[in-house]
């Protein structure tokens, strides 16, 4: 685990990605059906916590990320 994501939760890191990009950019970055069809962060994250390349995936993505801080 990346130390940029030390001590933040899936839930956490998926909320900051939507609020960052929406749905349809997460989708085209990271083509996962939870962010395709009919997306929420409460289906997203029960996919995601039982697929762990998708969560690696969704990890990456949050640590390659240049967030406006």
């Amino acid at each position: 685990m990346s130390k940029q994501l030390q001590g933040m939760t899936l839930e956490a890191i998926l909320i900051r990605l939507h609020a960052y990009y929406g749905w349809e950019q997460l989708a085209q970055r990271i083509a996962i059906n939870c962010f395709i069809s009919d997306p929420s962060i409460k289906s997203s994250l029960k996919f995601l916590r039982k697929t762990p390349w998708a969560r690696e995936r969704v990890e990456a993505l949050y640590c390659a990320s240049h967030f406006n801080d």
